[in-house]
């Protein structure tokens, strides 16, 4: 912790992030910390059940290794079917139980990153904390729910992810908002960290209100031959998203895929998209994205940097408008310091083709039901390689979202 320079972290507070509209943090209270303990999701309300279900986080976890429920700043749930080979708490609880933890914390994230990292830091926020050890592959799921329930307030929260070397976890974390909290602001700073020959699958689906903020920070860093997938999916209406995770491939043979699908809905604005930092040889990465437009505002940003012999790359940018009024924009970025790389780009931006919905009108489905398919085909194209337990909750996401507008 001594590396950290507090005085740059409290300069931070007042910083504003690289991309996305500025907010300010101060309209916004702090978050509840003296939250229900619930001992079963399947205890909650049904208005909350259903929340969680929409994103993905199943209220029957006899399929899950693992199961953690935020509500506002604090833990309300927290159950480990898999004690041998993960631990599962809170961060500061994490913290204060194993002495190794503080290696991790704030290690991968700088605090005086922007104003919302910086605030993370200050308040010495909670969040989760899941460890896989070493050897271990986890047999099922962890699932994680992020759920904002105070109105006009801010949710902080601290994650680190640790799966240590030969071992592998496939997470799925949602957030959501209860209809009474439609203001508010979500900030959730995560740290992961992917030892040798290991592989972590992170799976995020968000479900937000057509006011709520949300700025995630995610920094992912990588040894010998790990490999990392990441899922972020928004299908529903949300006031503003910025998200940019950074992978930190620093282990010869690593490997990482960004795959991101979202639906900018009219007055949403969507500012999304990766970046991948090959530091060793033989490593590679893919970003891809999905986006549509139903009158909402998309950015698509993706990032490549190749660092070190025998890296290769290749980012993928695909929007569809489907409403005039709607704006989306395709940032792709390569950049290399070595000679044997071979990165590529490529990105495209257009409307659904005429003549595919009459070839399904002409097959008998309705002019909307087409529409759907192509809508539905067009965001499954986006995520590649899911885990077969993971895939099931993208699908009933989509199947959802491609019945709305």
């Amino acid at each position: 912790m001594s590396r950290i320079n507090e005085e740059e972290v409290r300069k931070a507070l007042g910083k504003k992030a690289a991309y996305g509209d500025d907010i300010d943090m101060e309209k916004y209270d702090e978050g509840e910390k003296d939250v229900e303990q619930i001992e079963s999701l399947e205890d909650t309300p049904d208005d909350l059940q259903k929340k969680m279900i929409n994103v993905g986080v199943d209220t029957d976890d006899s399929e899950k290794d693992g199961t953690i429920l935020f509500i506002n700043n604090a833990m309300s749930h927290c159950s480990n079917k898999a004690q041998d080979g993960l631990i599962i708490m809170s961060t500061q609880k994490a913290m204060e139980t194993y002495s190794w933890v503080k290696d991790y914390y704030w290690n991968a994230m700088d605090p005086a990153k922007d104003k919302y990292t910086a605030k993370t830091y200050e308040e010495k926020s909670d969040g989760y904390f899941i460890y896989v050890k070493p050897g271990h592959h986890l047999k099922f799921p962890v699932q994680t729910c992020m759920m904002l329930g105070q109105d006009k307030s801010v949710q902080n929260l601290h994650n680190i992810i640790v799966v240590d070397d030969d071992a592998s976890c496939d997470m799925i974390t949602g957030c959501t908002t209860v209809h009474s909290a439609n203001d508010a602001l979500h900030v959730g700073v995560s740290e992961m960290y992917i030892g040798e020959n290991s592989s972590l699958s992170f799976t995020m689906i968000h479900s937000w209100n057509n006011e709520t903020t949300v700025r995630p920070r995610t920094n992912i860093v990588m040894k010998k031959n790990a490999r990392y997938v990441n899922n972020y999916v928004v299908l529903d209406p949300v006031g503003t998203i910025q998200s940019f995770p950074n992978a930190y491939l620093n282990g010869e043979g690593a490997s990482c895929s960004f795959n991101t699908m979202c639906i900018a809905h009219e007055n949403s604005n969507i500012d999304t998209g990766g970046c991948a930092i090959l530091n060793a040889p033989n490593t590679g990465a893919e970003i891809l994205s999905r986006n549509i437009s139903y009158g909402g505002r998309m950015i698509a940003r993706g990032r490549l940097i190749g660092n070190a012999p025998g890296a290769k790359a290749h980012l993928e940018c695909k929007s569809i408008i489907l409403k005039d009024g709607g704006m989306t924009q395709a940032i792709p970025e390569l950049e290399a310091s070595c000679a044997d790389v071979e990165m590529t780009h490529e990105a495209a931006v257009g409307k659904i083709a005429q003549e595919q919905i009459e070839y399904l009108m002409s097959r008998g489905l309705t002019e909307d039901e087409a529409v759907s398919m192509i809508v539905r085909g067009f965001l499954v194209g986006g995520i590649k390689g899911l885990p077969a337990n993971l895939q099931k909750e993208i699908d009933a996401a989509i199947e959802k979202a491609s019945e709305g507008d």
